[in-house]
Formats: C-alpha cells, sequence, structure tokens
C-alpha cells in the first residue's frame, strides 16, 4: 500500500489524479494548513454493499409511547414556540 499527502488546494485543483490514485491502492491523505483533514483509501470490491443503502426504504422507528396527534392538535401544540 502507498501513502501520499496532499493540500486541500491541491485536491481541489487534481482531484480527479488524486482520486485515480485511491483507485490504484494509494491512501491519500489531504491537509489544510499542515494539519490532517480528511483521509482518501482504496475501497475493495467487497467494501460495497450488495443492497442499498439509501434511507429511502421502510423504517424501524421505535415505539416511544408519544400520543398520536392529528394535524390540528400538532399545529395548537406548536402555536407560539419558537416566538
Amino acid at each position: 500500500m502507498y501513502y501520499m499527502e496532499t493540500t486541500a488546494r491541491e485536491f481541489n485543483q487534481r482531484s480527479s489524479q488524486i482520486l485515480a490514485a485511491a483507485a490504484r491502492g494509494e491512501t491519500v491523505t489531504v491537509t489544510k494548513n499542515g494539519v490532517a483533514v480528511a483521509r482518501v483509501i482504496p475501497i475493495a470490491e467487497e467494501d460495497v454493499p450488495a443492497y442499498p443503502t439509501d434511507p429511502m426504504g421502510d423504517l424501524d422507528l421505535p415505539d416511544l409511547g408519544l400520543p398520536d396527534l392529528d394535524d390540528d392538535e400538532i399545529e395548537e401544540t406548536l402555536k407560539g414556540m419558537g416566538t
């Protein structure tokens, strides 16, 4: 594995080349004012899940024991809040 360091400005200007380096297996540390702020790392095929990870699927929300309110009750509860 190869390691490379670049500045934030250089990353901005050469992002395509830096991403290509990561695709070749290099790890790239991005610095800003001499301080490491990010790392671009190569990923292997097995690192990418075979299923969608976006939040658009069904969600299991926990039951918090809160009352079910209709729109009017919510509106009444929120009146005057934040003013």
